[in-house]
This record gives C-alpha cells, structure tokens and sequence, in this order.
C-alpha cells in the first residue's frame, strides 16, 4: 500500500483523482490540498462521495507532503504546478503533473506555447506520460507529465500508424469535440450555461496550445518535423471527447492491414479497444472510463483514411491517465484501479 497526495484535490480533475483512489486496492490518500476549501472535508464539496472518504482538505505544505506521500499528484493550472514540483522532487517523491508544465522535453517549445519555464532542466528530464507508448520510460520515471485531453484523443490512433508508410505525414487535420467540464471548475462567462447549452462551436482554431504538444510527439514518433491542423469544438455536454482525423492515404492499404497494425501495438494494452468494422466510436461508451475506442473509415474515392476515437477527457483524458501511469511507476498492474464498466446507455 502506498500513500497518495493530491494537489489541487478540488478542481474536476483533482476530484476525478479522489473518486478513483478511493478504489484502489493499493494506494491510501493521506493528504489532499485545495486552496479555496482548506479544512473542509471533501464529501461536503462533492456530496456525491458521501460515506466513501473522510478526507479533510488542507492548506499546501511542502513538509507535510513529503512526510505523509510517496507519490503526489499535481492537478494545478499550468505555470503553477512548476512552483511546486521541483521542491518536492527534491524531497523525494515521485510526482505525476496533470498540467502542461512537464509535456514538453523542450523548454523552448513550451515557452512558445506558454510562458518561459522556470524548471527547465527538470522539464528535460520529465517523461511524457502517455501510457501505451512509454510505459517503460514511465515505469522508471520519478516525474511525469501527463498529457492533454485533446493530444491523448489524437496521438493514440495516429502514433501506430506514423511509419507505416500507408499515409502522408503532411496535411493531416484533427477535427474534436470536447465536453464542457474541459474548460474546468472555475466560473467564466465562455461555459455558463445559457452559453453552452443548444450550443456547438469551434474555438481557438488553429491556435490551440494542446497542438504544439501533439506536433511535438508526433515528430518524435515518425523522425521528421510533423505539423497537423488543429480544431478544437465545445459541445453542449458535460464530459466526453471525440476527435475525427483526416489523412492522405498514400498506399493501397486493406483494412486488415490497418487492423493487423493496431492489434499489433495494442494488442496487450487494456484500455485501446479497436471498434469492429462498421461501427466508430461513441463518447457514450467511455463515459467514466479509462478507455480509448478507436475506429477507422477508409475512404477510397478520395484516397483518404479516416480515424476516430472517443474518451472521457476527465478519465482517459487526465486522471484516469494519471492513475494508469503511477501504476507503472509504481510497479502496479496497469489497470489497478482502473476496472471501470462502462454503462449500457
């Protein structure tokens, strides 16, 4: 059993952690912090985990982290969460960020995105926590950046298919749709309900910080520079993610082809379930889970393959993720606390 901190428990995706820590088989959390609610228990800002937890929030402190966790996960906005991780990797805990501060291996692209990095040697050294390609640099890991809804929705059907030399690397466009509890717990006029209700619109087109991140993973994995069009929408729902990707087609693949490729990258990962032919993926039914369906549509006419994938952006597409790479960190099964079932409707 090992102790569990989580910084910033109350926001979505830090209450997404507590609802999954509390069934783990193997993990306690020990200490929980919110800035706004310190010294309220948790069941009183999440009533729906009444009687489950009576865990207490409190204000941050480096010391009480470092005597009651051996793993913290930070759930932070971006640029705050470097404040804090390098003290407390220093102290010798092990640390998953949900935020952008530890994606980029490079400093300067994250600058580009954000705002000058304040910990870059430690940026350097951080590993991109996407599960089912890293894991083994993950396992070894002492600070992981997980990574974005909208990246995770796009590089896992993507990344297997990089240096299949079945699809052209330039042009490729990502069309997703994200629930509103993306935007996070904080008020704002843009997801106020008479906002976002009856309501489907594209934002920050092209302009995106999740797509330098996506372009940076996407080189890596192929070799060569890759830049792919980006175009994130906000839908009228609560949780869910689902990203359409267009490519050229630049080989004469048959499906099995394609479906022999996925089987053989995914073939053991438990959360990758490759929809049968005839059916694409639907965020129903993910909802609440760690799972990435993933599906595929080949378009000969205009010589184009055509992926999709659904996750929950709250799961699959940040705590469930997180939960995931602190099992390998920590020498777990993968799906310790994990095995979620979807509901039927």
């Amino acid at each position: 059993m090992i102790r569990v901190g989580i910084i910033g428990a109350t926001g979505y995706t830090g209450a997404e952690l507590v609802r999954l820590l509390i069934g783990h088989p193997r993990v306690t959390i020990t200490w929980a912090t919110s800035r706004q609610f310190a010294g309220t228990r948790f069941d009183r800002v999440y009533p729906a985990l009444a009687g489950l937890t009576d865990l207490v929030c409190e204000a941050y402190d480096p010391d009480e982290a470092a005597r009651r966790a051996d793993l913290i996960f930070t759930a932070l906005p971006h640029q705050k969460a470097m404040e804090y991780i390098p003290d407390l990797v220093a102290r010798g805990l092990k640390v998953v960020d949900l935020s952008a501060d530890f994606r980029f291996a490079d400093p300067d692209a994250y600058a580009a995105a954000y705002e000058p990095h304040r910990a870059p040697e430690l940026a350097r050294s951080a590993v991109y926590g996407l599960a089912e390609i890293y894991a083994e640099a993950i396992a070894a890991a002492t600070l992981v950046g997980n990574p974005g809804c909208y990246p995770t929705s796009v590089l896992l059907p993507l990344v297997p298919l990089l240096n299949t030399g079945w699809i052209a690397l330039d042009g490729m466009i990502a069309d997703a749709k994200s629930g509103v509890s993306g935007a996070g717990r904080s008020p704002s006029l843009g997801v106020h309900f008479c906002e976002v209700n009856e309501s489907f619109k594209a934002y920050k087109v092209a302009t995106h910080r999740h797509a330098p991140e996506m372009a940076q993973i996407l080189s890596r994995e192929s070799g060569r520079p890759i830049q792919l069009t980006f175009v994130p929408h906000l839908v009228p729902m609560s949780r869910g993610m689902q990203t359409t990707i267009y490519t050229a087609l630049t080989a004469a693949v048959t499906a099995d082809r394609i479906r022999d490729r996925f089987a053989a990258v995914y073939g053991e990962k438990p959360f990758i379930r490759i929809c049968p032919d005839g059916t694409v993926p639907d965020t129903r039914h993910v909802r609440g889970t760690n799972y990435c369906d993933i599906g595929f549509v080949i378009d000969r006419d205009n010589h184009r393959l055509i992926l999709l994938s659904a996750i929950d952006n709250l799961v699959k597409g940040a705590a469930g993720q997180a939960i995931q790479n602190m099992n390998l960190m920590m020498g777990f099964a993968e799906t310790d606390g994990l095995q979620i079932i979807p509901g039927a409707m």
